[in-house]
């Protein structure tokens, strides 16, 4: 199994309406690649601040794949690659974590 986790960082300047078409139209079509094991889609959690974690972020992804050759086959789906191209200039960052 493999854990891939992606936090978008978005820019300030996005409206509610973008925010919603980036989830909405963006983020749910990757449950359609066949390679997508499980998604979960989260904005921060309402939990109490602490210094060790960020809730500066706007939307996190955890994706689980069957192996890496699922995960690299997922990097490279016309669906990923049609919502990166649509939606690479609403976010200022991406940070991806993958674990087995």
């Amino acid at each position: 199994m493999l854990v891939h986790t992606v936090i978008f960082y978005l820019r300030g300047d996005i409206t509610d309406t973008q925010k919603t078409e980036f989830r909405q139209e963006g983020l749910e079509s990757l449950r359609a690649i066949t390679s997508v094991h499980a998604l979960h889609i989260g904005v921060p959690a309402a939990i109490p601040p602490r210094p060790v974690v960020d809730a500066s972020y706007t939307f996190a992804i955890s994706a689980l794949f069957a192996d890496v050759a699922a995960h690299n086959a997922y990097q490279i789906d016309p669906l990923h690659l049609a919502f990166v191209n649509r939606f690479k200039s609403y976010w200022t960052r991406v940070q991806i974590y993958d674990a087995e």
